[in-house]
């Protein structure tokens, strides 16, 4: 069944990078279908997804979220690296860690990176097309300023938002770097896991870390207000943390 899998993305989200590096750390062939924002709804409905990505068609199952793609691999592919600990009061704290990674930090990355990158249409539109081809990629870039306002209003993309966005995600570097301070190397256990894996993906987006599973801009390529930011993350426990995991995990 592995071999026929399809990964719906839109490439540059970092719920899809969480999804990849799993089926990718798993070892599951799979073959990636980008798509631009707006333009990957109809690839998900298609076949029977909602409006998010990633969704992953593992044969006749379709998998519309993140997380439900890592507890598809948990229960489905038992012989090498599984997500989360076998042991119940482990694994309750790694799904615990990976619902407040999923509802509190993802939000608020995605919504700082974009609302710098959407000052920069070069390379807003660099970024969002990076594993897009053919009519979709021209059509994107047609309707780029009518889609960069819908983007805009959809996710609260303003000032205000991008402000109480980064107090957000200074506290939650904060709260994760507390949970690193006895010194363990990983979130919960003692081995590589779902929490560890979506921290460090749902954070690229204020790290930029080597290692991404699709193009990111270079630090000299992004605007200096967001360069601050990434540095000051990058600086911290948690960003020293979700770094080293890209290094020694992706």
């Amino acid at each position: 069944m592995a071999s026929g899998y399809r990964l719906i993305t839109i490439p540059p989200s970092h719920y899809c990078e969480k999804a990849r590096w799993a089926l990718d750390r798993v070892g599951v062939e799979y073959r990636e279908e980008g798509h631009p924002p707006l333009f990957h709804r109809r690839a998900t409905r298609r076949v029977g997804g909602g409006h998010t990505t990633p969704v992953l068609v593992a044969g006749d199952r379709v998998l519309p979220d993140s997380t439900d793609i890592l507890e598809f691999l948990q229960e489905e592919h038992t012989a090498g690296w599984r997500p989360y600990p076998l042991d119940p009061l482990l694994r309750e704290k790694a799904i615990e860690l990976e619902e407040l990674f999923d509802t509190r930090l993802g939000p608020h990355t995605r919504r700082l990176a974009y609302y710098h990158l959407l000052q920069d249409n070069h390379l807003f539109l660099e970024s969002v097309l990076a594993g897009v081809d053919g009519t979709e990629r021209s059509l994107f870039r047609l309707l780029a300023p009518v889609i960069k306002k819908l983007m805009r209003m959809g996710m609260r993309i303003d000032d205000e938002g991008a402000e109480r966005s980064l107090g957000y995600l200074q506290d939650l570097f904060n709260e994760v770097g507390d949970l690193l301070s006895s010194g363990s190397e990983y979130l919960v256990g003692e081995t590589f896991g779902a929490a560890d894996l979506t921290f460090a993906a749902l954070a690229a987006p204020v790290l930029l870390p080597r290692g991404y599973g699709s193009p990111l801009p270079s630090l000299d390529e992004v605007p200096t207000d967001l360069l601050a930011q990434i540095e000051e993350f990058r600086s911290t426990p948690a960003g020293v943390f979700a770094l080293r995991i890209y290094r020694d995990h992706r």
